[in-house]
């Protein structure tokens, strides 16, 4: 049985680290996937849970040289603590390095307070062999699982510039003595610090799940026995009444059963505006009550509500590896062999050339110390977790880094009409009896569609309400089953009906087919309610629904991003080019059936076009897990969004273009990145090698390398949404 788990792994500092421990599970048969990601220090791991357990995948990581434990949300404060310890760490060392470092900063202006040798042994020693001790640990767990990683490099490196000075100072009976002590402390004070700088970096990307995270209240008032209870969350049930007072925050999913308020909902679906809601309307938790109280019966729980989810979602965003990756994990595999192959030849080669054994390990010193693999390592991932947190905040969930890596390359955008660029609540504009009269018609289609949750079959529900129609009494709606692409058929007190498209009907009279074309030419939607044993046009009912504010202004903003747009609908050709023009699309195709939007998607993409479909219902979904990524309005249903790459957690087409946007912006990072972590590389060790950067120069540009790229991925926090 395959089972997943998330782990936290300390120790990691490099790409090298990553593909040790993945190595590592590799070897195990039992584990079919594992995914560690080196800026959020997590592993996601998938495995047969008859053949391993947690237990056992712990102890294989540990093999490898790193602790790991299983994840456990809200680890901030713990995360907060470790940064502070290295800050601490950092200061001490620094403190230390210092009487060491400043003979060489005012050596120019002739002063000469250089310490004699002893004592520049014995403040150099806690500083290598005390904090730089984790340097040392990393390293032989990487020489015995036979691999490299960033802490052999700075070992051996900071190792070789004590030893020999050590050994100079043993040595040494007449003449001037120079020392290398301060190389090696300063290295070591100046790595860390770059660690700790990239600790806070990387902390400040995790920012948006974090703020998801503190949306959750640790208690909540209930009703119980008609007397108000403050409990903890996890002592609530389903179906338990909870009390919301003005301006507190909403403690779980559910429905208001009494009350009428305005809800903020900004933090979860990046709405800016408070929205109305009344009775029976659901709510999320996590989201803020306005001035009203309100009584609400709890309908999800736990991992199952809307703001688990979506911060599960993020997560698993975020731990997955984009596909440019894992090359580059591949890449740094090699990268410190060859960086350890390189310094050796440096070394001889200097040797011979200077006739300097001495200047000769100082610049193999060098080229040790500038060596990092750490920014190759962080290039991808954290432009990911900043790129899918600031979409998080947006209202867009991005469900792998797969959808955000080939959103930017999108050419054309597929949507579907109902609840996408339309608002999805239509309204019955005409109704046309033939055989019967109007009330025997509503009656009739009312009693039909009564167990329906479609958006035309709530219209007739609305339209029934309106005319006071009561058919429960004088009808009676049995066996009721969909038709594919066609409609709705039932049995009414012993008679077969159909309500559905043209496709249900043999053949139309002259009168029935004259006025279904006034309807449709005036692009309304028309469905027919036919008598199955006669097969007779009883009535026509015609539907409109208006287009969303904001549909007109999205198609704009894509043909601006040189993206087409095509519509797909079940609609009549009328009603389909009416929409289609009003919003100035490329294309549309209409009496779509649900099976046909897949065969489109497949027309589209065997062009040579790269795909996006927009969808909100159940026929959508195939079309959705078709398409090269597809992207669910979170309005819709859990199978579209299950299906989709991305999910947009409010009905606002205009979050498309932002989408794209976002994953633009974070690719566009991720390119930028890489090159400044290859160039960086290709530069400093030519440089360290002939001689021209003494390891402490050296050694801070290696530990601010990391930095640079950290930070750089944090600039995508100045993206900015569309104005509404």
């Amino acid at each position: 049985m395959q089972e997943t788990v998330n782990l936290d792994i300390k120790g990691m500092t490099c790409a090298s680290c990553v593909g040790r421990i993945e190595k590592y599970l590799a070897k195990n048969d039992a584990v079919s996937e594992s995914n560690v990601n080196l800026a959020t220090e997590k592993a996601k791991i998938v495995y047969d849970s008859n053949k391993l357990d947690e237990k056992r995948i712990i102890s294989i990581i540990s093999d490898a040289g790193y602790e790991a434990k299983v994840h456990q949300d809200n680890q901030s404060d713990n995360k907060l603590k470790a940064i502070k310890k290295e800050r601490n760490i950092v200061i001490v060392s620094s403190l230390l390095s210092a009487p060491l470092f400043l003979p060489m900063l005012v050596e120019p202006f002739g002063l000469n307070i250089t310490l004699p040798g002893h004592i520049q042994l014995i403040i150099c020693a806690p500083i290598q062999f005390i904090i730089g001790w984790r340097f040392y640990k990393s390293a032989w767990g990487a020489i015995k699982t036979r691999s490299g990683n960033m802490e052999l490099l700075v070992a051996i490196g900071t190792s070789a510039a004590f030893f020999l000075s050590t050994y100079l100072l043993i040595t040494h009976t007449q003449g001037p003595l120079h020392l290398y002590f301060e190389s090696s402390a300063v290295v070591i004070s100046l790595i860390l610090l770059g660690k700790y700088f990239e600790s806070k970096a990387k902390f400040q990307t995790t920012q948006a799940i974090r703020s998801l995270q503190d949306l959750r209240p640790d208690t909540a008032i209930i009703l119980k026995d008609d007397q108000e209870k403050e409990v903890p969350i996890s002592k609530i049930a389903l179906e338990d009444t909870v009390i919301v007072k003005p301006g507190g925050r909403i403690p779980v999913d559910g429905k208001i059963i009494e009350g009428h308020s305005e809800i903020d909902e900004s933090l979860i679906t990046g709405e800016s505006l408070p929205i109305e809601k009344k009775k029976n309307d659901k709510v999320i938790g996590g989201s803020i009550n306005g001035s009203s109280k309100l009584l609400i019966k709890v309908t999800a729980l736990g991992a199952e509500t809307m703001l688990s989810k979506i911060i599960r979602l993020v997560e698993d965003a975020q731990t997955q590896k984009a596909p440019i990756q894992r090359l580059v994990d591949k890449i740094s595999s090699y990268f410190v062999p060859i960086v350890i192959l390189i310094s050796i030849l440096t070394l001889v080669i200097s040797g011979l050339l200077l006739d300097s054994w001495e200047e000769a390990i100082i610049n193999a010193i060098s080229v040790l110390v500038i060596a990092c693999p750490c920014a190759l390592g962080l290039a991808t991932p954290t432009a990911i977790m900043v790129g899918t947190g600031i979409a998080a905040k947006a209202g867009i969930l991005i469900k792998d880094t797969q959808a955000l890596e080939i959103s930017h390359k999108i050419t054309t955008v597929a949507f579907d009409k109902t609840g996408t660029l339309t608002e999805g609540n239509p309204s019955v504009s005409h109704l046309q009896s033939f055989e019967i009269d109007d009330q025997k018609a509503l009656e009739l289609l009312a009693s039909i569609q009564s167990g329906s949750e479609h958006p035309l079959a709530k219209a007739i529900m609305k339209k029934a309400e309106q005319e006071s129609i009561s058919f429960e009494n004088s009808t009676n709606s049995t066996n009721s089953k969909s038709i594919t692409g066609i409609g709705i058929e039932a049995t009414v007190n012993n008679t077969q009906y159909i309500i559905g498209s043209k496709k249900a009907i043999d053949q139309m009279s002259d009168e029935v087919n004259k006025v279904s074309s006034e309807f449709e030419d005036k692009g309304e939607t028309v469905s027919y309610l036919i008598d199955k044993t006669s097969n007779k046009v009883l009535a026509i009912v015609s539907f409109t629904d208006s287009v969303k504010a904001s549909a007109q202004k999205t198609i704009q903003k894509l043909k601006e991003l040189e993206i087409k747009s095509i519509m797909l609908t079940g609609d009549n050709q009328a009603s389909a080019q009416k929409v289609a023009q009003q919003l100035g699309l490329d294309d549309f195709r209409f009496e779509v059936m649900p099976e046909d939007k897949s065969d489109v998607i497949g027309s589209l993409k065997n062009k040579g076009e790269v795909v996006a479909m927009i969808g909100d219902g159940i026929n959508d979904a195939p079309a959705l897990a078709l398409a090269d990524i597809g992207i669910a309005m979170s309005t819709g249903t859990d199978v579209a969004m299950q299906s989709a790459g991305i999910t947009l957690m409010r009905g606002d087409p205009l979050l498309i273009p932002d989408a794209i946007s976002i994953s633009k912006a974070t690719y566009s990072k991720i390119k930028q990145n890489l090159f400044w972590a290859f160039i960086y590389n290709v530069i400093g060790i030519p440089l360290a090698a002939f001689g021209y950067l003494n390891p402490m120069i050296a050694g801070g540009a290696m530990a601010f390398s990391s930095i640079s790229v950290v930070s750089n991925s944090l600039l995508l926090k100045r993206w900015k949404q569309e104005e509404r």
